[in-house]
């Protein structure tokens, strides 16, 4: 079970990427028009695929014994462990919490031009940061892992 659900967030970290490019180009190229719905909805969809992907996450990283491993200063020299324990989780859940800024703030403004600039600023920042924290397999520790 745990290698599904290993490889069900593997496969939706393509589904976050691409909500989190479609909404920001959407944003860029209308940002002089009006907020509409169709926007609106693919912030929330983006939100919602983010959160999915955290409690994925959490799973795993209980069940694979990352938490359990959170106390002990060994890992830090090891570089697998020490992105797994610490640097994922620290900026996935950074990026969780630019990209419900992203929806939220949203929710809030009144003018459409405040609008397309949050969903800009705050799902930018997410994809970054989730870009940053992603287990790629050309960064160095990783050559061998592949993409699991």
């Amino acid at each position: 079970m745990i290698t599904g659900i290993q490889h069900l967030h593997s496969t939706l970290r393509w589904v976050v990427l691409i909500l989190l490019v479609l909404t920001l180009i959407r944003a860029w190229t209308n940002r002089s028009g009006s907020f509409n719905v169709q926007q609106a909805k693919l912030g929330l969809f983006t939100m919602i695929s983010i959160h999915v992907q955290l409690l994925l996450g959490l799973v795993l990283y209980v069940q694979k014994g990352w938490m359990a491993k959170l106390g002990d200063s060994s890992i830090m020299g090891v570089t697998r462990d020490r992105f797994f324990t610490v640097e994922h989780l620290a900026g996935m859940l950074i990026a969780i919490v630019f990209g419900t800024l992203g929806h939220s703030l949203v929710k809030r403004a009144s003018d459409d031009a405040v609008k397309y600039r949050r969903q800009l600023i705050y799902f930018g920042i997410a994809l970054i940061l989730i870009l940053a924290s992603i287990p790629w397999p050309i960064r160095p520790g990783f050559e061998t892992s592949g993409w699991f």
